[in-house]
């Protein structure tokens, strides 16, 4: 296996389209802190909005996603990144304006195009051959953690050394300049083939399409369990090094690692064939990430800690991608974009819940506690997911009731790995 099938103008041209899309969504909880922090209860504000931003997002990404169609992919992601760059342009062109209204602009923006990483997802995958899907979702996850191991550095840049609205501004513009990429790129996606007709479990017709998403929720369990990971150690590391007499100025060299040990993971991921089924790759890799951030917790020292977290990263990256190779098997074509939404929306709210887990457990222990505590859930939704999925491909299987399986729709092949 090889990355040849993946490297195409067209899949340059979507490389440069989706930072122009997800460069925003990286810089914004971060933007926003800094946007305000300068008023009164600055930081009380900014974490207000960011939340906003973020329930904007997990609000908009399913209602959303479940509206877009392949055959109009183009004009649905056109609109929805236009006024997610009125959002970010409202809170850049008003940054003084009262609270209620710069979280009007907050959801806007993260509503609005949150949608667009399922479907260009989605639009990616098109734009390969069925074999190179996985090296298609590697490029995409290196491109994320690209985009997110250099915003936190652009955002702190500029805010501090221009203007705190200036990376509102930026993301304003290159949401924009996105839109423009979108014209570049196929105007529709995916294939029908009958799979509509096709419910999640291979079920025939009658299902709704938010039943045929709901049959696919192990994996959406398993992807956000995948994430908490991932903002358990966000928010609880710079607690965390003053725990250890460790300075927190570390903290952003250490995630920036994190996010280059991701990028590493998910190109590695696709050099090979890898063995076992999706589920239990997915299962192995995110309890190598859980022992990892658990390493990470109970380090005394720096290099322990980076150590821990790089590789945390490597598996927690490739762990995503075994979800979104899942999320291929268990919906028809026509429904990916949408599910690659829903699954969206479930790591943002892992993301939060995590984040509200360790809120409350550092009032009353040690940061390397409240991280435990965080494996912990973890590994329970990750167990949850694993059991869900063993349990649909048991029902699946033979002897069961089913009129017809995925793998004989037209179009719709388990991903060759």
């Amino acid at each position: 296996m090889t990355y040849r099938d993946v490297a195409s103008k067209k899949v340059l041209v979507w490389a440069c389209t989706a930072v122009g899309a997800r460069m925003p969504v990286a810089m914004a909880p971060l933007a926003l802190v800094f946007l305000v922090r300068e008023r009164a209860g600055g930081y009380s504000l900014g974490a207000v909005l960011a939340a906003a931003y973020v329930i904007g997002e997990i609000v908009g990404a399913p209602v959303l996603g479940m509206r877009l169609r392949p055959e109009r992919g183009r004009v649905h992601l056109a609109v929805g990144l236009a006024v997610g760059a009125v959002g970010f342009a409202g809170l850049w062109v008003l940054p003084a304006a009262h609270p209620v209204v710069l979280s009007g602009f907050a959801v806007m923006a993260g509503a609005a195009p949150a949608a667009a990483t399922g479907g260009l997802r989605t639009l990616l995958t098109s734009l390969v051959p069925e074999r190179a899907v996985a090296q298609a979702l590697s490029v995409e996850s290196v491109v994320t953690a690209g985009v997110w191991a250099v915003s936190p550095a652009a955002v702190a840049g500029l805010a501090l050394g221009v203007a705190p609205r200036v990376p509102l501004g930026l993301a304003a513009v290159l949401m924009a300049l996105s839109i423009v990429g979108l014209w570049f790129l196929p105007a529709a996606w995916g294939e029908d083939g009958g799979a509509g007709d096709v419910d999640a479990g291979g079920r025939r017709p009658g299902a709704s399409p938010l039943r045929v998403l709901a049959g696919a929720w192990p994996v959406y369990v398993t992807g956000a369990a995948s994430l908490t990971l991932l903002g358990l150690s966000e928010l609880v590391l710079p607690a965390l090094l003053e725990q250890r007499g460790i300075a927190v100025g570390w903290s952003g060299p250490l995630l920036t690692g994190m996010a280059v040990g991701g990028g590493l993971g998910a190109f590695a991921y696709g050099l090979r064939r890898w063995p076992g089924e999706l589920r239990t790759r997915s299962a192995v890799l995110v309890a190598g990430t859980s022992a990892c951030v658990t390493i990470a917790a109970l380090s005394t020292g720096t290099a322990g800690i980076a150590v821990a977290l790089v590789v945390g990263g490597t598996l927690q990256s490739a762990a995503m991608l075994t979800r979104n190779l899942s999320l291929r098997e268990a919906l028809p074509p026509n429904a990916l974009a949408a599910g690659y939404s829903v699954m969206y929306a479930a790591a943002g709210a892992g993301y939060a819940a995590t984040g509200s887990l360790a809120g409350a457990l550092l009032r009353v222990v040690a940061p390397s506690t409240a991280v435990l505590a965080g494996v912990g859930l973890t590994l329970t939704l990750a167990g949850v997911g694993w059991w869900g999925e063993a349990r649909r491909a048991g029902r699946s299987g033979p002897g069961v009731d089913t009129d017809v399986s995925l793998a004989a729709i037209p179009g719709h092949r388990p991903s060759e790995l």
